[in-house]
């Protein structure tokens, strides 16, 4: 599977008031696109009741990971053309029959030890590692925040507009986008064109290396 483009969408754009855009832009896609879902509300539930309830590090981390697939669940019933996958051959098959899938991440994310044991891994480097995954692949994070247009993928790390790991689980062939609030006007047809809105990241280390 390459050539896809790998769309986080984050829980918390269920408040914006550009989700609904969101969904109908995607949904305008010509080429393959595989959305990777955010934990959003369902994973602040569970930071919530933490204290409450008393359950570890380790049992929190596994739940958040479900939550993105209560999220994912959500999008599809939400979407027209989505439906959910948790395996390749399941994101083929939809890729064939013209829909696009909503990967269900937790079967792969709670095997593999890399995201399954490190806590500060959340819904952004999981689409990384997805994304690492397969060949030519695009990562598009939509935010809720733009981002100035000398920012860096490191920017987002300063920032805390992803997790302290993302840059651990980014491999240099993926390409990586974001979108925010001022790119919803013009994604559906960048969708529609087989492109990818918003702002392309660079890593600041790739820029020195250029400049030397």
């Amino acid at each position: 599977m390459d050539n896809v483009v790998v769309v986080k969408l984050g829980g918390s754009s269920a408040s914006s008031p550009d989700f609904a855009r969101w969904i109908e832009a995607v949904e305008k896609a010509t080429g393959n696109v595989v959305i990777i879902p955010g934990g959003g509300p369902f994973a602040n539930t569970v930071r919530r009741y933490q204290s409450r309830i008393g359950y570890d590090e380790t049992a929190a981390h596994a739940m958040t990971i479900l939550a993105m697939e209560q999220f994912g669940y959500a999008l599809k019933s939400l979407g027209t053309r989505m439906v959910t996958a948790s395996s390749i051959e399941e994101i083929e098959a939809a890729f064939t029959d013209g829909k696009i899938p909503v990967w269900m991440p937790a079967g792969a994310s709670l095997q593999h030890a890399e995201l399954r044991d490190n806590h500060e891994v959340t819904s952004d480097s999981i689409a990384a590692w997805f994304a690492g995954r397969h060949r030519r692949s695009t990562l598009l994070l939509v935010k809720q925040l733009d981002v100035p247009a000398n920012a860096t993928v490191e920017t987002l790390v300063h920032a805390e507009m992803v997790d302290p790991v993302f840059l651990d689980f980014l491999l240099p062939q993926t390409r990586i986008f974001l979108a925010g609030p001022g790119d919803i006007a013009l994604a559906g047809k960048r969708f529609a064109e087989g492109g990818v809105p918003g702002r392309e990241l660079r890593k600041a280390t790739d820029m020195l290396d250029a400049a030397e």
